[in-house]
């Protein structure tokens, strides 16, 4: 049963917590007149390895976050799912209607019908129910506030109408076809498994329908290190077209082998065909190509070091993915949009900062948004306070890994 009590998801500031949910359960009462019942908590994510790919069917390293969205719930006996998220319109959605509907794209609507269709479809309950929720994951920030929307979502259902029955990956392959089907975004798994699983973990997508999960035992801070995400405030409104064309590129040279995705052929395959491939493809979707195979083959390294305690091994491994991006996934920065490179000036300045000790990196999707940074302890204020003088106050944020993913909230009143 996912259920799980303040004090063991929120162990580095349980009395926060406890006003943070206190004032949700407030604003429930002001929305819909009566008191939650039920709560319910998702997780940001942090891709460690692997950047773009899940897609063709990769390795990612990822795990969930200490920022969460939370829920305030009360099930209802109609088909009617209403959620008001704060800062943003009441949205109502009629789940007896499950179709895909166009007007509804690329809003949270649409992963709400969504994560309703996908449970019905795979023989679950559903039900209607009112919720109010908060969320500290940062939109655009490469945390995939999205998914953990999805999988919040995702774990009320579970919890309302089917008792916990619902696995975790169950609920983020759920949450993914939401957001490719209704959201009309054509994104991977990761997010959302990093966010339903949580904690540390390895996910190997050659069996979509069966990923192979792997938790390591890490303690960051032990090693001496903190995570830091820093957002450079980029905008990822215009951005689809841009994240869309990796997955096609990448997909297209599979498809010269006669493969739907990268991880059905070799690196040695695409060097020996090489003219012929660039000819057909383009030369960006032949780096693209050997990006993902590299950074495939990285995340088992980046595992094999955490799991022998290598650590300098592991964050050598973390800024060679990170060059990787740079150089030849190249989503760094838009190609419509050269006069915005946010991450660029951020990845130079953590270069700059970190003087060959921990490790840098795109964050996420790319274009814009964040960079990640695994930064000693005698570095951080430095680093952070530098990172917040560049791209403004509480640009940098210091995480703490999230043991659990996607849950139900035991809450005393």
């Amino acid at each position: 049963m996912s259920l799980h009590t303040l004090e063991e998801i929120y162990s580095y500031d349980v009395s926060e917590q406890e006003i943070r949910y206190e004032n949700a359960r407030e604003k429930f009462s002001q929305i819909f007149g009566t008191a939650p019942q039920r709560y319910f908590s998702a997780p940001g994510r942090t891709e460690v390895g692997g950047n773009h790919t899940d897609h063709n069917c990769g390795r990612v390293l990822a795990a969930g976050v200490s920022l969460d969205v939370i829920a305030m719930v009360e099930p209802s006996d109609d088909n009617v799912i209403q959620i008001k998220s704060e800062g943003f319109p009441m949205d109502t959605v009629d789940i007896s209607d499950l179709e895909v509907k166009e007007n509804e794209k690329n809003t949270s609507a649409a992963l709400i019908r969504g994560v309703a269709a996908g449970f019905a479809q795979r023989g679950f309950k559903i039900g209607g129910f009112r919720a109010y929720t908060t969320s500290n994951v940062l939109k655009g920030s490469g945390l995939s506030s999205s998914a953990a929307f999805e999988v919040l979502v995702g774990n009320i259902l579970n919890g309302l109408y089917n008792s916990h029955s619902v696995s975790a990956v169950e609920i983020a392959k759920i949450s993914q076809y939401a957001e490719n089907a209704y959201f009309g975004k054509p994104s991977g798994l990761m997010d959302q498994m990093a966010s339903s699983v949580g904690g540390f973990i390895t996910i190997d997508f050659k069996d979509t329908d069966s990923p192979v999960i792997k938790a390591i035992n890490f303690d960051l801070e032990l090693c001496g290190y903190c995570l830091c995400i820093v957002d450079t405030k980029g905008d990822h409104a215009d951005l689809t077209p841009e994240y869309a064309a990796i997955p096609a590129e990448m997909k297209s040279v599979a498809e010269f082998f006669g493969k739907k995705v990268l991880r059905e052929i070799s690196r040695e395959e695409l060097m020996e065909n090489i003219s012929a491939v660039r000819e057909k493809c383009g030369d960006r979707a032949v780096l693209r190509a050997l990006h993902f195979l590299d950074d495939n083959d990285r995340v088992e390294q980046e595992e094999k070091a955490l799991s022998q305690g290598d650590v300098r091994r592991f964050l050598k491994l973390v800024t060679e993915s990170g060059r990787s991006s740079y150089m030849y996934l190249q989503n760094i920065y838009a190609s419509s949009a050269p006069e915005r490179q946010g991450l660029s000036l951020a990845l130079y300045t953590a270069q700059r900062l970190l003087d060959g000790e921990g490790a840098y990196r795109v964050h996420g999707g790319g274009f814009a948004g964040t960079i990640q940074a695994f930064v000693p302890q005698d570095k951080l204020e430095t680093f952070r306070t530098e990172m917040d003088r560049i791209f403004g106050s509480g640009s940098c944020h210091v995480l703490t890994v999230r043991p659990f993913g996607g849950t139900e909230v035991e809450l005393e009143i």
